[in-house]
């Protein structure tokens, strides 16, 4: 049994340990991986595939979208697909458990190649670069989140290629975010940028936002905040690989809090990489994390299931 540890900063981790062909350091990159998930549920992930060169460029698109008048953002607005693709405007999203809207709007990129079903993505003709730099960046976090999940695959003594088929071609969303600048004066008591919330899916992959304000929540209550530096990811475990073991990875709860009042009139931007898995795949525990002390807790269902109850919890999708 893993003794308990409470701690003050993420642990950070070299992704190419154990894409090294080193056993000895992708053996430990598989059990710091596996401890920090088990405990707290993030760590910061150096080595990922992102270039600077790419962030700069994704960052700066971004902001150029988002300053767009609302009239041009909205062109690219489509309620039909429950907010999985193309912009979602203010006030659209609530926290699970929470009455008021997050202080956000934002942009989702899926697969750049849709199967089947799955709708294709909306990139906004005036702004080219953008549209560019967000699927050279989804492919990018999809193929260093395929790594981090055959590295969890090994942690749980699965077979390495454990979550291959389940995400190829799955579900996943890239989300470029902007909470707005706010007026002290007129913003709503108790809206926060993003409200406390574990996320749906599998794994996040977070890259460098640009400021200040992400916090985790520690299993003895205390909110300790994150700060990841330039080259790192920030990585944590989503709903999904929580109910697949049995709670043994940790979703942790996490929140963007407001900045002080002195700054409340400044834009932040953030980037995260939702990894989600297939539609079909089967959610259900592992035996292998279930045992007398360790009861299972969750209902069998897959991970589209989920992802729809979550959907509708979110009031991105109508019941």
């Amino acid at each position: 049994m893993l003794t308990e540890e409470l701690y003050n900063e993420i642990p950070s981790l070299d992704l190419a340990d154990f894409t090294s062909g080193d056993p000895d350091r992708k053996a430990k990159f598989v059990q710091d991986l596996g401890r920090a998930f088990n405990q707290i549920g993030f760590v910061a992930i150096r080595n990922h595939g992102l270039t600077d060169e790419l962030t700069k460029k994704l960052y700066d698109s971004a902001k150029e979208f988002f300053s767009a008048p609302d009239n041009v953002k909205q062109k690219y607005e489509h309620p039909e697909l429950n907010g999985q693709r193309g912009y979602i405007g203010k006030g659209k999203e609530t926290a699970k458990g929470f009455k008021i809207a997050d202080l956000k709007e934002f942009y989702h990129i899926g697969q750049p190649e849709p199967e089947g079903d799955m709708p294709g993505n909306v990139i906004p003709e005036e702004y080219p670069e953008f549209g560019e730099a967000t699927l050279t960046a989804y492919r990018t976090l999809e193929n260093a989140g395929k790594q981090l999940l055959r590295a969890i695959a090994l942690y749980l003594e699965l077979p390495e290629t454990y979550f291959d088929d389940k995400v190829r071609n799955g579900d996943s969303i890239l989300r470029a975010l902007h909470y707005f600048p706010l007026d002290p004066n007129t913003t709503p008591d108790g809206a926060v940028r993003a409200a406390a919330h574990g996320d749906i899916n599998l794994i996040t992959l977070l890259m460098g936002a640009s400021a200040d304000g992400l916090e985790v929540l520690r299993r003895d209550g205390k909110w300790i905040g994150i700060t990841a530096l330039p080259d790192q990811v920030v990585v944590n475990v989503g709903d999904m690989l929580d109910r697949l073991t049995n709670h043994k990875l940790k979703s942790t709860i996490h929140q963007v809090v407001n900045p002080p009042r002195e700054k409340m009139n400044q834009s932040r931007y953030s980037i995260p990489f939702f990894m989600h898995p297939r539609a079909d795949m089967n959610l259900t525990s592992l035996e292998s994390c279930i045992d007398a002390q360790h009861p299972k807790l969750y209902v069998d269902m897959t991970a589209g299931e989920f992802l729809d109850e979550r959907l509708m919890e979110l009031g991105l999708k109508k019941k």
